[in-house]
């Protein structure tokens, strides 16, 4: 279930009921194949590609300092994920920082363990100036650097139910399972996804709530399909791959 709230609107609209928003922007991603450079932990790499492969997006994920700034600049949108940070990521991530870089679709931070590491909490901050940004962590990532986010950056908030804020604008999305939460990486994999939605459309704010809604519902899939998080993954994987207007039209009420 999805419910917004516009800046004119004076109630929330459930749109659970509704989902030709985020179908017509998974046609547009199997149709233009968005290339999402992803700059992720090396615990989520495998996942990540793998998520983006089944929307029908295109994935790359240069590590390397001397490439990085090349390839995230020709990219369609770009993920910085600062989970399992080492020496070279950071390298990377200062190439970016130092060049004139200017992405050519938006940015997707996922700022892991921000809270923990002053190493990681000071790359969010200089990353948050790049243009385009989409903020996305659970509450006490994104509360750690709650000084330090400009108005106008889209902040998505992880959880049970996960919240999608910008000016005048929130989302609340409810679709998911609990063996989300129960496997390595699959909060990371949303990220490019969110990258991937939000490249080919306009209206970010959107593109966010579409991808948490069609990321959650393929999870409800991939719980009916397999009861044990072992094989999860490889489920929510299928269902990305397989989600459509009749695989929603015919899902099992829950």
């Amino acid at each position: 279930m999805t419910r917004t709230q516009g800046e004119d609107e004076g109630e929330r609209v459930d749109l659970s009921s509704q989902p030709a928003p985020m179908l017509e922007l998974l046609a547009r991603i199997r149709r233009a194949r968005p290339r999402v450079q992803c700059l992720t932990n090396t615990v989520a790499q495998t996942l990540t590609a793998n998520v983006l492969l089944a929307i029908g997006a295109d994935v790359s994920m240069a590590q390397h300092p001397d490439e990085a700034v090349a390839m995230s600049a020709g990219a369609d949108a770009l993920l910085i994920n600062l989970g399992t940070l080492d020496a070279g990521r950071e390298a990377a991530l200062e190439q970016l920082l130092r060049s004139d870089f200017r992405p050519k679709g938006p940015v997707v931070i996922d700022p892991v363990f921000v809270q923990l590491s002053p190493l990681r909490m000071a790359l969010a901050k200089r990353l948050l100036a790049l243009p385009g940004v989409i903020l996305k962590g659970n509450a006490a990532e994104l509360a750690a650097m709650a000084g330090m986010i400009a108005p106008d950056v889209i902040r998505i908030t992880t959880g049970k139910i996960d919240h999608v804020a910008a000016p005048g604008r929130t989302a609340e999305i409810t679709a998911g399972h609990p063996l989300m939460a129960r496997t390595t990486a699959t909060g990371c994999a949303l990220g490019a996804v969110i990258a991937a939605f939000a490249s080919v459309s306009e209206d970010r704010f959107g593109a966010a709530v579409s991808a948490l809604t069609c990321f959650g519902l393929a999870g409800e899939e991939a719980a009916r399909r397999s009861s044990s998080p072992g094989l999860f993954p490889a489920h929510l994987v299928d269902a990305l791959a397989d989600l459509s207007d009749r695989s929603i039209q015919e899902k099992p009420d829950a």
